[in-house]
């Protein structure tokens, strides 16, 4: 493959390959190149004139390879091949995984393809499913020492709900097994519902959904509250009868925990009461929510200092001001990214996460009641001293670990 470019580049410049020997080599070579990279997802997007090769790393999408037009058919046959869909159905979308043996760390990957139609051909993309278990850990979750005390407060409840949300890709569930790993699962009844099991945790009750025979994670779910559950985990809240079930279940003494898209944490308490979860039962059970978004870390190989305009400067404070002294303020330094080879000349090394965590004490209970929207919910959690995840961000860009850009990226 040639070396990748941004979007910015004359994609029309790129040279078109046409030199591929071995198709079976090709599809090998973009995974390892997908997983080496740390791409999130690969996009085969077949165009009038050639193929086109994305990956998406850190929400940013590289252009890897424009390939020639003859080898759209086998490209798109290989890879429904290694997923066992149907190779002669290109009519309507289908979606399956491929497993793939990744050779430098000898494990297998999920790959999760997914295919659609289009004007040129059918368009590929796949999901990779690739972990770090070493961030199974709350204290690698990258949480500033106030939010992590909170979260570890909240761990000691015996009930309660606690969510976390943002959206895909926001690696919701790492956070979500960092917390479950708080806990010894032979003190504990643990048991899961996930979509699909991404990590094997000893001693904890896994269960893998499968809609299509019915399991689902509401039926799933009554099923585990007659299991003398102590934590049950659902891998996702998507509709008002695993939400109802959820917080009923929180209710009655077991500790609950899953995700939710949303855009804040103050969202969440709304989004519920828009799945018709009665408000006094929700202000009953609601304990956290911990909202997240995984962005860009800087490269400590090519970091250097930098001086922010004047306008940068006057939006920093005004976010800031409000959990900083003055004086501080005014000795801010912040840092930017210069090229190196260790980064790949992209001045980000990896991926850092922003956090912003929603406790429910008793201030907030007659805002739930009352159904109040969920900027009124913001107003009065930041008057009590809670930290945006604006504010999280750039904190983490005065700590020297991101830029004041990709913080200012949030608002």
């Amino acid at each position: 493959m040639t070396k990748y470019l941004t979007p910015k580049d004359d994609i029309k410049a790129m040279r078109t390959n046409k030199s591929i020997i071995d198709i079976v080599d090709y599809v090998n070579n973009m995974f390892k190149t997908a997983i080496d990279m740390w791409a999130s997802d690969i996009h085969v997007e077949p165009t009038e004139d050639f193929i086109l090769i994305r990956f998406r790393k850190d929400w940013d999408f590289l252009i890897i390879d424009k390939v020639d037009k003859e080898f759209t058919s086998a490209v798109v046959t290989r890879l429904k091949v290694l997923s066992r869909i149907k190779i002669d159905e290109n009519k309507k979308p289908q979606d399956w995984k491929i497993i793939y043996f990744y050779e430098k760390e000898k494990v297998n990957i999920d790959i999760r393809l997914s295919t659609l139609p289009t004007k040129f051909w059918e368009k590929v993309v796949m999901r990779i499913l690739k972990q770090d278990t070493s961030l199974i850990n709350i204290q690698a979750l990258g949480l500033i020492d106030i939010n992590l005390e909170k979260l570890k407060e909240a761990l000691r409840s015996t009930y309660w709900i606690i969510l976390v949300a943002w959206p895909t890709g926001s690696w919701k569930s790492t956070t979500l097994f960092g917390i479950l790993k708080n806990f010894n699962p032979l003190e504990f009844n643990i048991s899961t519902l996930e979509d699909p099991i991404e990590y094997n945790i000893d001693y904890v009750n896994q269960s893998q959904v499968k809609s299509e025979i019915g399991y689902t994670f509401a039926s799933g779910l009554r099923s585990l509250v007659r299991q003398d559950p102590d934590i049950i985990m659902v891998w996702e809240i998507r509709d008002k009868e695993t939400a109802t079930l959820a917080v009923e279940a929180a209710l009655t003494w077991h500790l609950v925990l899953s995700t939710i898209h949303t855009n804040s944490a103050s969202a969440t308490i709304q989004r519920l009461i828009n799945m018709w979860v009665e408000p006094f039962l929700l202000a009953s059970a609601m304990k956290m929510v911990v909202s997240q978004r995984l962005w860009k870390r800087l490269c400590p190989h090519c970091k250097e200092k930098t001086e922010l305009s004047e306008i940068q400067k006057a939006k920093v404070i005004e976010y800031l001001a409000p959990i900083s002294e003055e004086e501080s303020l005014k000795h801010m330094e912040f840092y930017v990214w210069k090229w190196c080879e260790v980064c790949n000349g992209t001045g980000y090394k990896w991926r850092i996460w922003f956090h912003e965590i929603l406790t429910v004490w008793d201030y907030l209970e007659p805002l739930i009641l009352k159904k109040e929207p969920a900027h009124r919910i913001q107003e009065e959690w930041i008057k009590h001293w809670m930290i945006t995840i604006v504010q999280d961000a750039l904190i983490k860009a005065l700590m020297w670990q991101t830029t004041v850009e990709e913080a200012f990226k949030l608002i």
